[in-house]
């Protein structure tokens, strides 16, 4: 037994290293296929697993839930990559949607905002009420801005960066607008965001998220599915680094 000891071990170190270099050419064939497509990504959760799967909370529909979780059928691609990298990077901080954003790759990202962007968004057919006067006129002696100007008249939003509001639940929307305005929310370029709200009331911030959630939902402008900085990112990585992302990397 003594005099075996030796070629064994040898023979049980040299299967262990086949084994483990067999085990990660499959592994990097079984989790390309969490993410083929963004809506596998949506329905699956990517290589985050179904525990991260984006339907479960907003929906097979993309929709939300309509109460505090977003629809987003029909939103920028643009956008919504956009907040899946400041989720990753906890520049938008939110514990669930940390989980879920942190294991995509930006080519992953890319995906599912485009899969979401191209789900038809709901249709509504009765009249909105008149928007508030603040979001047409905003209210200039404390510094408010009207936010017709980034957002649209009707909250259909202006161009890439100026997202689409309308549609949205109120109580959603409250909550998003309270934390801009106390800082929680961050994630905006140059402050606009934090800077427009800082001058609101809750009364006035109640009437838009009330009149938000009736106001009838245009088509998105059209935009690059990526944002600058991740598709200057994914150009720049080379094809050997876009396989399973994992916490940390």
């Amino acid at each position: 037994m003594g005099a075996c000891s030796i070629p064994v071990r040898a023979l049980v170190c040299s299967s262990l290293v086949l084994f483990a270099a067999a085990c990660s050419g499959a592994d990097s064939r079984s989790t390309a296929a969490f993410t083929a497509d963004g809506q596998v990504i949506a329905m699956g959760g990517g290589e985050g697993g179904p525990s991260n799967a984006c339907f479960s909370c907003h929906g097979l529909d993309g929709l939300g839930d309509g109460v505090s979780v977003p629809r987003l059928a029909g939103l920028d691609a643009g956008y919504l990559q956009k907040q899946l990298e400041d989720y990753a990077d906890r520049l938008r901080d939110d514990a669930t949607m940390y989980e879920a954003a942190r294991w995509l790759d930006d080519d992953d990202r890319r995906a599912v905002a485009a899969w979401y962007a191209a789900l038809p968004a709901p249709s509504r057919t009765a009249p909105a009420a008149p928007p508030p006067r603040v979001w047409l006129r905003g209210r200039p002696e404390a510094g408010v801005p009207a936010c017709a100007v980034c957002h649209g008249a009707e909250g259909q939003g202006v161009g890439p960066g100026n997202p689409a509001v309308a549609g949205q639940p109120a109580a959603y929307t409250l909550d998003q607008l309270r934390r801009w305005k106390t800082g929680e929310r961050r994630n905006d370029p140059r402050n606009v965001m934090s800077d427009a709200v800082a001058g609101l009331t809750e009364t006035e911030m109640r009437a838009i998220a009330a009149w938000l959630e009736t106001a009838p939902i245009a088509p998105p402008p059209a935009s690059d599915a990526a944002t600058a900085s991740a598709s200057a990112a994914a150009a720049a990585r080379p094809e050997a680094s876009r396989g399973v992302r994992r916490p940390g990397r």
